[in-house]
């Protein structure tokens, strides 16, 4: 499949670059508009919205899956591989100084952009994973000490009724506990959508990230 991205924020080839990946049935056009609350301003990053390789529902996907948030393995590992052709061309690490890379996924698209973490952890400058699980058991390592120094924020909800509250709850420890990110995490007293104080939080954290600031824990 091709890959179809829409573009906000800078258009220096050298900008940090942000990837938004929109949930399970979604398209790139509902998440694209994040990017103008996120944005920095003069000088910042480039947003890319790029569209799962997979039709469903309306819209598109990033992985079959087993039931929600329980991605097949070889699912999960082909749209890793045809990601990472597409982000090898955005952002080469044959470059002198190669770009910064930045996920940030919502639903299905978090739990795709977490895949791809744990797949290399070396490739991105940060990760937020919001309202989502972790591709547990899906082919990727999750190991204790994988992600040490990595910047992850993760937004969660407490109503959150989408995912499984079993893959929350292992997200949040696997997060806090034993991975080794550099963590932000916020919790929401609502369900599985973006709220104005974890945009705001997200923005912080996205500033600092690209700036080689760790912001530490928020909640």
């Amino acid at each position: 499949m091709d890959h179809v991205v829409l573009r906000r924020g800078s258009t220096d080839p050298a900008a940090p670059l942000v990837v938004l990946l929109h949930g399970r049935g979604a398209t790139e056009a509902d998440v694209i508009g994040l990017a103008d609350h996120l944005h920095p301003g003069e000088g910042g990053p480039e947003f890319v919205a790029l569209r799962a390789p997979t039709a469903e529902g309306g819209g598109f996907a990033w992985f079959a899956n087993a039931g929600v948030g329980r991605p097949l393995p070889d699912s999960l590992a082909t749209s890793t591989a045809w990601f990472r052709t597409w982000l090898d061309a955005e952002a080469p690490l044959d470059v002198e100084r190669p770009r910064p890379v930045v996920l940030v996924g919502f639903s299905g698209g978090a739990t795709f952009a977490g895949g791809a973490l744990l797949a290399d952890p070396s490739r991105y400058a940060g990760l937020a994973t919001l309202f989502a699980t972790l591709p547990f058991d899906a082919g990727v390592p999750t190991t204790p000490g994988h992600l040490d120094g990595a910047a992850v924020f993760v937004a969660q909800g407490d109503a959150d009724t989408v995912i499984p509250p079993e893959l929350q709850r292992r997200t949040w420890a696997y997060l806090h506990e034993t991975s080794g990110a550099d963590l932000t995490a916020v919790r929401t007293p609502g369900g599985h959508g973006m709220t104005a104080a974890v945009v705001a939080a997200l923005r912080l954290w996205l500033s600092a990230t690209l700036a080689g600031t760790p912001q530490g824990r928020l909640a």
